[in-house]
Parts: C-alpha cells; sequence; structure tokens
C-alpha cells in the first residue's frame, strides 16, 4: 500500500515526490519514457528563474538525481488505467502490474499533437521529429522544415540553423506567437525562410519511401513544394489522460481540472503540471504546481488517517 502514486517523471511529477519523500511517505513514480518530461526534448531554456542560460537535459538529469538522492522510487511502466476498489483506494494498472495507494498525484503532461495529413504515419521517426535535440544531428548540412509558430518551433528552428543548411518555417496562422525575443532572433538568421499562412496538404515520399519534401498551401493559396530530408513538427500538445477516463475530472479537451489547491473534484487525485487546464505551460509553473499538490496531498492524508 502506498500513501500516493505520481503518474510522471517530469519537472511535476519529480517535484511533488520530492515534497512528499521528505515528508516520510510511502511514494513512487510512473514514467513510461524517460524522467524530465517534455525537457528532453528542447535544447535551452532562458527563462528559469536564477539561471540565465542551460541545457533543459541538463536541467531534467538535475532533478532526476535530486530524486535518485532521496531514493524515490521510479517505476519504469506504462499506467494503463486508474480504478477504485471497495476499500475506496486507488488501484493503478499497467501492462503487467498493479499497484494500490491511499491517493494519486497526474503528472502526465502531454505527447506532440499530429497534422493528420497524407503519408505523416508512415514517415512518423523515419524522417519527421518531434524532438530537435534528439533527431536534429542526423540532419546536419541538410534541408529541413519546422512546422508550427510558437515558443517550441521558433527555438528549435533557431537551434537547428546553427548546424542545417536552410530551415523552411511553415506557420499556419499570419504571424509568430513565440516571445518577441526568440523572433526577433530567428529573424535574423540568414539561413532560414518563413511561409506564413501556410498549411501542410501532404508529405513528399521519394523512390525509397524516405522524406524528400512537403507540399503546402500558401497564403495566396498557391500550392508549393519545398524539398527537405527531414521535418520538425511544433503544432501543439495533447494532454496524456487516456488512463483517467473513469473519472469525471477531464475538460473536453482531456486536461485535469483543478483547483488552487490541485485538487480534482475526486478526492484522493491531485493533479500537477501541463496535463493541468491551465493558461501558462512552464517549466516553472510544472514545478510550482507539484509542490502546491504534494502539501495538499500531506493534508488529505492526515484527514483520512
Amino acid at each position: 500500500m502506498f500513501d500516493n502514486l505520481i503518474i510522471g517523471a517530469g519537472p511535476g511529477g519529480i517535484t511533488a515526490s520530492i515534497y512528499l519523500k521528505r515528508a516520510n511517505l510511502k511514494i513512487a513514480i510512473f514514467e513510461s519514457r524517460v524522467p524530465g518530461g517534455q525537457l528532453v526534448n528542447y535544447n535551452e531554456i532562458e527563462n528559469y528563474t536564477g539561471s540565465k542560460n542551460f541545457s533543459s537535459i541538463e536541467l531534467a538529469t538535475d532533478m532526476l538525481e535530486h530524486a535518485e538522492k532521496l531514493n524515490i522510487d521510479i517505476i519504469y511502466e506504462k499506467v494503463i488505467r486508474v480504478e477504485k476498489n471497495n476499500k475506496n483506494f486507488f488501484e493503478i494498472i499497467t501492462e503487467n502490474n498493479k499497484y494500490t495507494s491511499k491517493s494519486i498525484t497526474i503528472a502526465s503532461g502531454t505527447v506532440p499533437r499530429k497534422l493528420g495529413v497524407e503519408n505523416e504515419e508512415e514517415l512518423s521517426y523515419n524522417g519527421i521529429s518531434w524532438c530537435a535535440i534528439c533527431d536534429g544531428p542526423i540532419y546536419k548540412g541538410k534541408d529541413v522544415v519546422v512546422i508550427g509558430g510558437g515558443n517550441s518551433a521558433v527555438e528549435e528552428s533557431q537551434f537547428l540553423s546553427t548546424f542545417v543548411k536552410s530551415v523552411t518555417i511553415i506557420q499556419n496562422l499570419d504571424k509568430f506567437t513565440a516571445e518577441a525575443k526568440a523572433v526577433n532572433k530567428l529573424m535574423n538568421t540568414k539561413n532560414v525562410k518563413v511561409y506564413f499562412g501556410s498549411n501542410v496538404k501532404k508529405f513528399i515520399k521519394d523512390d525509397k519511401g524516405e522524406m524528400d519534401g512537403v507540399l503546402f498551401k500558401d497564403s495566396d493559396g498557391v500550392e508549393r513544394t519545398v524539398k527537405a530530408e527531414g521535418v520538425f513538427e511544433y503544432i501543439g500538445m495533447i494532454p496524456a489522460t487516456n488512463f483517467m477516463k473513469k473519472f469525471d475530472i477531464l475538460d473536453g479537451y482531456g486536461f485535469v481540472v483543478v483547483n488552487e489547491k490541485m485538487e480534482t473534484k475526486e478526492k484522493g487525485i491531485f493533479s500537477c503540471g501541463d496535463v493541468n487546464k491551465k493558461q501558462i505551460r512552464q517549466v516553472v509553473t510544472a514545478t510550482g504546481d507539484g509542490a502546491i499538490a504534494a502539501q495538499n496531498v500531506i493534508k488529505y492524508l492526515e484527514e483520512i488517517k
């Protein structure tokens, strides 16, 4: 029997685990992929208080090492569903096991949204990527396309521009939605070209079935083709909450609805980080959520003793 089981080892989940472990509670974190959440998908962070500029992978590693130093167990299993048993405890069912806990904290974050156009599935992770820091070096000296116009698209385009031949950005809106500083830096980069008001129609494969380019319709309604050996999609995120569908705690988009205490309306279920319905999804807000969630988990456990 656990006091609290945390689903997701990103900044929010790890922060919650640190507070809970220091309160001498029996806890564990579930992680189906790599600890660090979205941190592992980006190159640099410039807006984390107290640090001017540093590697996001470095921060993810530091967070993991902090948890390991406190002997926090990380269970590398995918959570399939969460249920409630007849004793009012939570059953966390993974692919191979079942775990019981008095409370749970959802910190499962988000997964990349896809376009749903022709050849996208066939070229996923074989020409199309959602992580420039992971796969960018493969395309050194080559032409790539970035789809999107938010902070992730702009910042990762800047990162790619330092070693690829060219970066073509396809943005469906008539402007970037990223922070002004990042946009200004990108627009002064020589090997970057941007098409605003444009929509991707399909990905083009060559005779070997590999990525060859992108067909899109520009702002004038003209169909264009741009050659590319690699494509990076940054068009938004989808909450990873399929395992919570038995509970009425999600909004229409699948995000977890919480109050200021990170409580859901289901007693014993807390949530933190990017998976929550909220205005801003940043590392600093995720860690703040995690701290708040943990403090209220502690109060909840004291109440049900």
